[in-house]
């Protein structure tokens, strides 16, 4: 391939890179802002993502990420959990609870890989479930991670609905809460998204994709003195799939 094509090919992934930071959808205008490139090479590189699917005009003329990108997520989400799965396995073994690994798609969260405990009694988030990130520990600390502005922005998009009595639904009191986890590397769901349990997550700083590892367990077993004497481990398997996917 020449340098030229080289070339395209890195400005029309940017593109999309572009099209996803903004909420996935955009106009020309606000490509070549984001982007800096000419808005000649935006329209014919627009053009072609168009031509093949991974880009879509509406009617109101801007651009939204395509229906084919949706095969190449969902495969690539799947495989993200695969080779997880043996780092969440030696947690679930350490911590004796059940752990997750969850992603960013859009304005939701995905959970890709989940390892459940041994007890009886143990929390299940089936893979491939999706929630608003606000209410959930995943979810909390990916949003921990971003800029402010970008979660406003899809704060406003979602709204705050509650899931339990506990779920945040204050979009300055979340924010707030944000700045909290940012600064101590991890976030607590307590009964946020479903009564009586409790959850404990770290992101994944550094990987391809915004992500988190959570354990979560009964409030009864899983109690804020064991958060404190596994939130360790859980730090240290966060950093393990970090220097993986770097």
């Amino acid at each position: 391939m020449s340098t030229g094509g080289v070339q395209s090919l890195q400005r029309a992934f940017d593109l999309l890179e572009h099209l996803a930071d903004a909420g996935g959808e955009a106009s020309l205008s606000e490509l070549a802002v984001s982007s800096g490139l000419p808005l000649p090479t935006i329209h014919r590189l627009i053009r072609t993502l168009v031509t093949l699917g991974y880009v879509r005009q509406n009617s109101n003329r801007r651009y939204t990420l395509g229906s084919r990108l949706i095969r190449l997520g969902e495969t690539a989400s799947r495989q993200y959990g695969t080779w997880a799965r043996p780092f969440l396995s030696a947690l679930v073994d350490s911590v004796e609870e059940t752990a997750n690994l969850a992603v960013l798609d859009g304005d939701e969260v995905v959970y890709v890989a989940q390892v459940p405990s041994k007890h009886s009694m143990r929390m299940f988030t089936e893979v491939g479930r999706r929630l608003l990130p606000h209410g959930t520990g995943v979810g909390k600390a990916m949003l921990s991670q971003l800029p402010r502005d970008d979660v406003r922005a899809l704060l406003e998009r979602t709204g705050l609905p509650a899931y339990t009595p506990n779920t945040i639904t204050d979009a300055s009191e979340l924010l707030d809460s944000l700045d909290e986890i940012a600064a101590r590397g991890y976030a607590l769901d307590e009964s946020e998204q479903e009564l009586g349990v409790r959850c404990i997550a770290v992101p994944v700083i550094g990987g391809p994709t915004l992500a988190a590892v959570s354990v979560s367990g009964p409030e009864g077993r899983l109690t804020k003195e064991v958060v404190t004497r596994i939130l360790p481990e859980v730090l240290a398997v966060a950093q393990k799939l970090a220097d993986r996917t770097a």
